[in-house]
């Protein structure tokens, strides 16, 4: 099966070792990893969004040499930061996602996150956590094959981190991969693979139950009733 992502070589000086990476139509996988370890700069190398190294195809299509207009569809990026310097409004920031005008793929989204009493305030009055949602509808209001998605359950309430992995897992069931940083191993049972990174390695990959012990070494945490605990 010719896989949806495939990345070659990918490399970020001083950040990244050479690795590659493939991801399958469907796949939701989770980056994890000790802070500093290359989760944020390996998705930035697949955005393309500043000098990485390597190659990278989604669904057969080189990102480098895609125009704007088309790289919206094949990829959005969420980086980490929730800061948006612009006073601008709810709806026309998830607007931003889109390379043309569709009044109905915004009001889905502005639905989906539950964003219609806030739709024409500005998104630096909102909290943290709307922001949020604000800037994950942004990303999937275009529908685009492939997301990728820094830390998107940070800041977001028990219900939206469930109902956001429930968007994520509807985005990957009609078709998209879905790639993101995770930090909260509470999680990681609702994705299909994870990939274990340490000093910019890709350490182990895999899925959740395959690779249970090594997450916990790699944090020094074990496996407790309910949860995780230190381990002594």
């Amino acid at each position: 099966m010719t896989p949806l992502l495939d990345a070659r070589a990918l490399t970020l000086e001083s950040r990244l070792a050479c690795l590659d990476l493939v991801a399958q139509s469907g796949e939701m996988v989770a980056l994890v990893g000790p802070n500093g370890c290359g989760k944020t700069s390996l998705l930035r190398a697949l955005a393309r969004v500043e000098g990485a190294g390597g190659d990278v195809l989604v669904g057969g299509e080189p990102l480098d040499r895609e125009p704007e207009p088309r790289r919206r569809q094949l990829l959005a990026f969420l980086p980490a930061s929730r800061d948006v310097p612009w006073p601008i409004s709810v709806r026309d920031i998830i607007a931003l996602g889109l390379s043309g005008r569709d009044h109905g793929r915004v009001e889905r989204r502005i639905a989906d996150f539950d964003l219609d009493e806030v739709r024409n305030r500005p998104i630096g009055s909102l909290s943290t956590g709307e922001r949020s949602r604000v800037l994950l509808a942004r990303a999937m209001v275009a529908e685009p094959r492939l997301l990728l998605l820094d830390e998107p359950l940070a800041n977001l309430d028990p219900y939206w981190t469930l109902r956001t992995i429930e968007l994520l897992r509807e985005a990957a069931a009609a078709g998209s991969a879905v790639i993101i940083a995770l930090h909260d191993l509470a999680q990681v049972d609702a994705f299909d693979r994870l990939m274990l990174m340490r000093a910019g390695k890709v350490v182990a990959d895999g899925t959740p139950g395959q690779l249970r012990d090594q997450l916990g070494a790699l944090f020094g945490v074990e496996a407790a009733e309910g949860g995780w605990r230190l381990r002594r």
